[in-house]
């Protein structure tokens, strides 16, 4: 696989493209700049020629490809029974909090946090708890167990947002930072709700670890939510896997989406099944990219942009971008606006982060390249805003 291939994107209904104007570089929503396995592509291509679009139901086999790569990469043994499939993460742990929860509860996060954590709760008549993490120096974070377990108390929370690998740090947290958080969930009667869509994407060894796969105890009071589309770059055919254990809550869940959410199309899951059986070829290729993106990002940015610092993560295709050295105090607005180029705010991942910007290195070398001289130019040339 090219993945120095620089495919035209403008030309497609790419929203990560056609978001800012036509003269603004996009570095910034978790959509990769390649195309996806080949084998996703042939599968499709087979289904559509079939001609015939019908209603439709998972294809066989599909449930016992996660069941395997859950045992193979993550030692996690799981029923049949307690999978399904949503049509997104974001829309999974929505139903999930209103399963769960009686409005008024709290629903707890660190941050900073995915930016629809946030509305997770008002979306349900829940209130927003976030737990912010702690920065260490090399820009690495460290969960707060005592301020998580207080604010519990404190704010009647009921369900904990879990993101693992985290976004945007890019953190995998260890079995004994989850194992703590586990243990307080359980001591206080709090569901865990794991967005884990990140879970494939790691470097440098580094080992995803379920929350629900640590004991039996915290598969009852959890949902995981797994994804192929950040995997394998097929977001838009929005297709996603829950698995809850719990039989009480399964019923729940199903409950609530009962009537309004329905399961992925035919399509999706046609690629969801082509990725996980014959995609990890290109997946690895895929990974060996990203973490050269990754340490030549790291290594360039003292150079290129000076004053800009960033955490070298084990995971995930994004870069958490500290620019309180720059001296611009909306960065985000300023390497918009001077350089051309398109990052995530990062006050979307909590107020307190308004000196962060979020940019996505799942890109041809050649437009990461870019993208780094747009904005050194305009740190060399232009004025803080």
């Amino acid at each position: 696989m090219n993945f120095d291939l620089v495919i035209d994107r403008r030309a497609s209904d790419s929203v990560k493209w056609h978001y800012f104007p036509e003269d603004v570089l996009p570095m910034w929503v978790a959509d990769m700049d390649f195309a996806c396995p080949p084998a996703v592509m042939e599968a499709l291509h087979k289904r559509v020629e079939h001609g015939i679009f019908g209603y439709a139901c998972a294809p066989d086999g599909l449930k016992e490809l996660v069941q395997k790569r859950l045992q193979t990469l993550y030692e996690w043994k799981t029923e049949a029974d307690w999978i399904s499939y949503v049509p997104g993460i974001v829309t999974g742990f929505n139903l999930a909090v209103r399963a769960f929860c009686e409005p008024g509860d709290g629903v707890i996060f660190q941050v900073p946090a995915y930016p629809p954590f946030f509305g997770a709760g008002p979306n349900s008549d829940l209130r927003t708890v976030p737990n912010p993490m702690i920065e260490n120096p090399d820009g690495s974070y460290s969960l707060d167990f005592d301020r998580f377990e207080t604010q519990i108390q404190e704010e009647k929370v009921k369900a904990f947002l879990l993101c693992n690998p985290h976004n945007p740090s890019g953190q995998v947290f260890s079995r004994e930072e989850l194992l703590r958080l586990g243990e307080i969930c359980l001591r206080q009667g709090v569901y865990i709700i794991s967005d884990e869509i990140h879970c494939d994407l790691l470097f440098d060894g580094a080992k995803h670890i379920p929350i629900a796969s640590i004991s039996e105890e915290l598969g009852k009071v959890t949902a995981t939510f797994i994804a192929p589309s950040k995997t394998y770059n097929i977001a838009g055919l929005h297709a996603s896997v829950a698995i809850i254990p719990n039989p009480e809550l399964r019923e729940k869940y199903t409950k609530v989406r009962a009537g309004t959410v329905s399961d992925p199309n035919m399509l999706a899951l046609v690629a969801a099944k082509a990725a996980y059986e014959f995609g990890d070829p290109w997946l690895q290729e895929c990974l060996a990219y990203l973490q050269a993106n990754r340490d030549h990002l790291f290594e360039t940015l003292p150079q290129t942009l000076p004053g800009v610092k960033m955490y070298k993560a084990p995971a995930t295709f994004l870069a958490w971008l500290d620019c309180r050295g720059t001296g611009l105090s909306e960065p985000h607005k300023f390497f918009l606006e001077k350089a051309k180029v398109g990052l995530n705010d990062g006050t979307a991942f909590g107020a307190d982060y308004k000196h962060f910007v979020r940019l996505n290195f799942a890109t041809p070398r050649s437009i990461l390249d870019e993208g780094l001289q747009l904005m050194g130019d305009a740190l060399l040339i232009g004025t803080p805003c």
